[in-house]
């Protein structure tokens, strides 16, 4: 019996946060036997690995967050031979080209690129698959016990960036020590779409030492439908200036995109997206955190920031909290 005023003890683990890392934490708890619920506040999962059809009601889907997946784990590959068996992910290119400060372009080889014909955010949905998720549901407050916004849990998982974790996190808990001050770089993703293709052909192209661009992807070229789209990522700069108003970042990108690929049209439409906290400044050691308090913190910040890390940080964390409450 409990306490007055004293929450009742779910049965389950909440997680908070519905991108990949999240997802795959509730899917390592579940298949422990612990029981788990994802709290998502947008209205469909996908976190940073969002894609939405774009223009609005177009068959083309358009990846504005991560560009791609690379695949090293022996775990999470199994996961990707089972994406592509059934169509979901497809291998994109092992060779992406490179745009140098003085102009000079190159490309380079390396680990096989991955993407996914309807968009990265395909992926997390298929992992969500059985998984009890709320989307549409905004936390306040991770509080000791652990509880959030008042309802106990057996533990709280926070899968997002450290900023997002330190405004929930309550000053009692030491996880809040963790993430505190830790600083993470923006990004404006701008998608473009064309009346035709009118650049060579390339994957996508690293931009090196460029004011506005990071990185152009071409996002009919990955997602294998040629459409006349293209995805940049402004620089964390440029980010910066244009957090309150990420359209603003549009006729910079367009600008810089349409000079390096020496295009001669403008695009017919764009579209910005915002990332405050796209990816940590500084990697951390550790694959996760569990704290005494049994609250839990995973994601891409907790290794390099990748999607395959961010599966991995879930996947570990949920296996670890299972294994702590069975004790």
């Amino acid at each position: 019996m409990t306490g007055a005023g004293t929450p009742p003890v779910r049965s389950d683990v909440l997680v908070v946060g519905g991108g990949i890392s999240g997802i795959a934490c509730a899917r390592a708890l579940a298949a422990a036997g612990t029981p788990a619920r994802v709290l998502e506040r947008a209205h469909r999962v996908g976190g940073r690995m969002t894609s939405r059809p774009l223009p609005p009601g177009a068959d083309h889907v358009v990846d504005l967050g991560a560009a791609y997946f690379t695949v090293r784990d022996d775990e999470f590959s199994a996961v990707v031979d089972d994406w592509h068996a059934r169509g979901l992910a497809r291998p994109w290119t092992d060779t992406l080209a490179s745009h140098d400060a003085d102009g000079t372009w190159s490309s380079k080889q390396g680990p096989q690129r991955w993407c996914a014909p309807g968009g990265l955010r395909s992926l997390v949905a298929d992992l969500a698959e059985g998984v009890d998720v709320a989307t549409g549901h905004t936390v306040e407050v991770v509080t000791p016990g652990p509880a959030v916004d008042g309802l106990a849990a057996r533990a709280v998982v926070l899968a997002m960036p450290d900023p997002q974790a330190a405004r929930l996190l309550h000053p009692a808990l030491r996880a809040g020590e963790v993430v505190a001050g830790r600083a993470w770089e923006p990004v404006i993703s701008v998608a473009l779409g064309y009346g035709h293709r009118s650049w060579e052909r390339f994957p996508a192209a690293f931009v090196n030492g460029h004011p506005d661009v990071d990185l152009v992807a071409d996002d009919g070229d990955r997602r294998g439908d040629d459409a006349p789209v293209l995805v940049a990522h402004s620089t964390a700069e440029r980010a910066r200036r244009h957090l309150d108003d990420p359209d603003g970042a549009i006729p910079p990108v367009v600008a810089a995109v349409t000079a390096l690929l020496g295009l001669d049209d403008a695009p017919a439409w764009t579209h910005a997206h915002r990332w405050s906290y796209a990816s940590p400044a500084e990697p951390r050691e550790h694959d996760f955190l569990l704290t005494d308090d049994l609250v839990g913190l995973c994601g891409d910040g907790w290794g390099s920031p990748k999607i395959e890390t961010a599966w991995r940080s879930g996947t570990l964390l949920g296996r670890a909290i299972a294994d702590r409450l069975a004790c």
